[in-house]
């Protein structure tokens, strides 16, 4: 089955160009305009991934963004953004977006970008893999996170961070690995995203975050997941 790509655009020139090269690639396109549309379609969780631009009429992307991921959506989006400005793709990246691109852009980069966030994204191959560490249980299959048998609300890039955390257990992860793990490669992004993610997935998953026993600072070197 094709990917379903939902492209998310309020510039009519920019969507059917967005359209006509993803489906030029075999994948399954559907056009919106608008902000709240967008988070409805979303929410219904049919989709690959999700192409979501900044400036919407309705809703902004950063809020789309925000209330999907606050509903739980894993589903990977890639923000469109014509501002160029560190500010909103910082905010966009912490907010749970996988990924960014500035217009313009070219049609190779949007692809690139595309597959490289459809490869990292959670696909539940391993449909027997649990990992269990004081009350948290993580199942890798259904991309699921319970502490003490409650679902514990992880975005895709936490769920993506506590999966490299586990295939690494035991061992320092710099900030550099842990960038290429979970953001890719290409990504250019400042270490505070990497601080902020890993703050936000100790307050979810730790006894005492000011204390925490699972995800371990090393000074100097990144993280340990002692788990």
């Amino acid at each position: 089955m094709n990917e379903r790509i939902l492209v998310v655009e309020d510039e009519p020139t920019i969507a059917t160009g967005l359209r006509d090269d993803l489906e030029l690639e075999a994948f399954s396109v559907e056009v919106v305009d608008d902000g709240r549309e967008a988070l409805d379609r979303i929410l219904e969780g049919q989709y690959d991934l999700v192409l979501l631009d900044l400036m919407l009429p309705g809703m902004d992307g950063l809020e789309v963004c925000r209330r999907a991921r606050s509903k739980g959506l894993r589903t990977p989006i890639i923000m469109l953004t014509a501002k160029g400005q560190e500010v909103d793709k910082v905010v966009g990246l912490e907010i749970g977006a996988d990924d960014y691109i500035t217009k313009p852009f070219s049609r190779r980069e949007l692809l690139a970008r595309i597959k490289a966030v459809l490869r990292r994204a959670p696909d539940g191959r391993e449909p027997g893999a649990l990992h269990r560490f004081g009350d948290v249980t993580v199942d890798v299959g259904r991309c699921e996170v319970t502490r003490r048998g409650r679902v514990v609300d992880l975005t895709a890039v936490e769920f993506k961070l506590l999966r490299a955390f586990l295939d690494h257990r035991g061992q320092v992860l710099t900030i550099d690995e842990l960038l290429r793990e979970v953001w890719g490669p290409d990504a250019v992004l400042t270490d505070r995203v990497v601080y902020t993610h890993v703050n936000h997935l100790r307050n979810k998953l730790e006894e005492d975050p000011r204390k925490p026993r699972l995800i371990v600072g090393v000074r100097g070197l990144g993280y340990r997941f002692d788990g």
